[in-house]
């Protein structure tokens, strides 16, 4: 018995003489370039937006700043679970609990509340797994985009400056 050997031949890519001195890539990089250069410089076709005079309109699965809701009757919804705290892998949650008194009953339909629930906005990653996390739909991530600060603390949202008022969610709001 014959073994046959069969050998694979791998032919390379032989190159033409306008490819081998790259200067066919560096022209086709070059022209694609120079096509939105001229695109957006004189044709008025600008990716560009004007913020303050401008908004940028975001998608309908946008995750912006971070809401507390209120049920139908104006209660607070957070029931400090901690699940959102617990979830979140940027560890960027922070919730004290505190108990219901009969003079706060009527905020808050179970026994317990949110005292303290801070989050942490240049730790948090909008994951979104707080607002997937949470069993009363307390919180969601369905605020503005803009999260400008000067300083620290501005970027600290605390319960206050979360919870939804009657005209909305209030982000811009100092303590």
């Amino acid at each position: 018995m014959a073994t046959i050997n069969i050998i694979n031949v791998v032919k390379r890519h032989q190159f033409s003489w306008y490819e081998k001195f790259y200067f066919y890539s560096i022209t086709k990089g070059l022209f694609i370039t120079m096509k939105h250069f001229i695109k957006s410089a004189f044709l008025r076709g600008t990716v560009t937006v004007e913020y303050p005079e401008t908004k940028r309109a975001y998608s309908s699965r946008f995750r912006g700043m971070h809401s507390l809701k209120r049920d139908e009757l104006g209660r607070e919804r957070c029931t400090a679970c901690f699940c959102c705290m617990w979830i979140c892998p940027a560890d960027a949650i922070y919730i004290e609990a505190g108990e219901v008194t009969a003079e706060r009953q009527h905020l808050h339909p179970e026994d317990k509340f949110a005292a303290k629930f801070e989050i942490d906005l240049l730790r948090c990653i909008f994951c979104g797994l707080c607002e997937e996390a949470c069993p009363k739909g307390a919180i969601y991530l369905d605020g503005g985009g803009e999260m400008a600060a000067d300083n620290r603390e501005d970027l600290i949202l605390t319960k206050e400056r979360m919870t939804e008022k009657s005209g909305g969610p209030i982000l811009g709001q100092r303590n």
